[in-house]
């Protein structure tokens, strides 16, 4: 019986993907399956994982046709998941030793629909241990009761995937699949569903997935049109939320961060490709006339400074039509 998989998606991260599959290793039992799901990958990649798919016990290797990006990628490996829980991995990370191991104990003692943990980020040689935005550890909590308060940094601001286990009635419900097609910011409409829809979630004091940071092909570092993406993966949860029986109480929330990202990516414009510079700020124009515009005041005025100014003449922009399909990996680490 597969008690827990893990999908990892992997797309051309041939440097990184042995060390992830030696922490894969040291994390193998009998019960844990691993879906390794190759993204159409170019580089060495394909043959590193037909290798582990030999080697790797409890590895499942699975092949995608065409690249989708990271959300597809995830899909594909939901659809072949077999457990009773569910985790999350990507190909240029890794787990610490009996990782899964503590998270399948924690998930079965709690009982709750998912568990959120704390990780370590990795910047060359420098770690540091980040902490979910829960403190109350251990204890089955509401998830609904984590997004507010608007100001400040909750559980919603803490969107990864891989920092948790969820328990497989949230994807019979349709609540672990993310929006096909996104390229980045594929977390966020997903974690604002989770604690919309899930009935309980707990957080543990477990930091055992490394995070890489800085990789130089991720789209964190990349300055291209699929950073975009983070548009419509807002736009989500805008329309998700206002759909809400308390969406009174929540878009002053969602609104606050949606401004807070638009305001992080106007702010490192020189990292774009002059286009997508341009394009970054008329469509940023336009999801800024699309919120609800007196929650936007209210956001506005409760942030003040510099980005409140910076945001306020973005309004005033001609803006782009909302983006019409599929555009991102990684989210930045904004806070609201």
């Amino acid at each position: 019986m597969v008690k827990l998989s893990v999908v990892v998606p992997f797309f051309n991260v041939q440097t990184y993907a042995p060390d992830t599959l030696a922490s894969l290793r040291a994390n193998a039992r009998d019960d844990v399956e691993f879906l390794l799901v190759d993204d159409c990958s170019s580089d060495a990649t394909p043959e590193i994982l037909e290798r582990a798919a030999r080697d790797l016990p409890g590895a499942v290797l699975i092949r995608r046709e065409r690249n989708g990006g990271l959300a597809t990628a995830r899909n594909t490996g939901l659809d072949a998941a077999r457990g009773t829980y569910l985790a999350f991995l990507d190909g240029d990370d890794w787990l610490a030793p009996g990782h899964c191991g503590r998270l399948l104990a924690a998930a079965e003692e709690l009982g709750c629909d998912f568990l959120r943990t704390d990780h370590t980020t990795v910047t060359g040689r420098a770690r540091a241990v980040r902490r979910a935005p829960v403190p109350r550890r251990a204890e089955v909590l509401d998830p609904r009761g984590a997004i507010l308060p608007a100001h400040r940094t909750t559980s919603v601001d803490y969107p990864y995937a891989w920092a948790g286990i969820y328990h497989r009635r949230l994807l019979d419900r349709g609540l672990l699949r993310f929006p096909d097609g996104l390229r980045t910011a594929e977390d966020r409409p997903w974690i604002w569903r989770l604690h919309r829809e899930a009935e309980s979630f707990a957080a543990i004091s477990e930091f055992g997935v490394f995070y890489r940071r800085g990789v130089p092909n991720s789209l964190t570092q990349i300055g291209d049109v699929r950073q975009l993406d983070f548009i419509r993966a807002f736009d989500l949860v805008i329309e998700e939320t206002a759909r809400d029986k308390d969406a009174e109480h929540f878009l002053p929330k969602a609104v606050r961060t949606y401004c807070a990202v638009i305001a992080h990516h106007v702010g490192t414009l020189q990292k774009f490709e002059p286009a997508v510079a341009r394009r970054l700020k008329a469509m940023s124009a336009g999801a800024l006339r699309r919120m609800p515009q007196p929650v936007l005041d209210e956001a506005l005025a409760s942030m003040g400074g510099d980005r409140a100014a910076l945001l306020r003449r973005l309004r005033r922009r001609r803006p782009a039509p909302p983006p019409a399909g599929p555009g991102g990996t990684g989210t930045p680490e904004v806070a609201a």
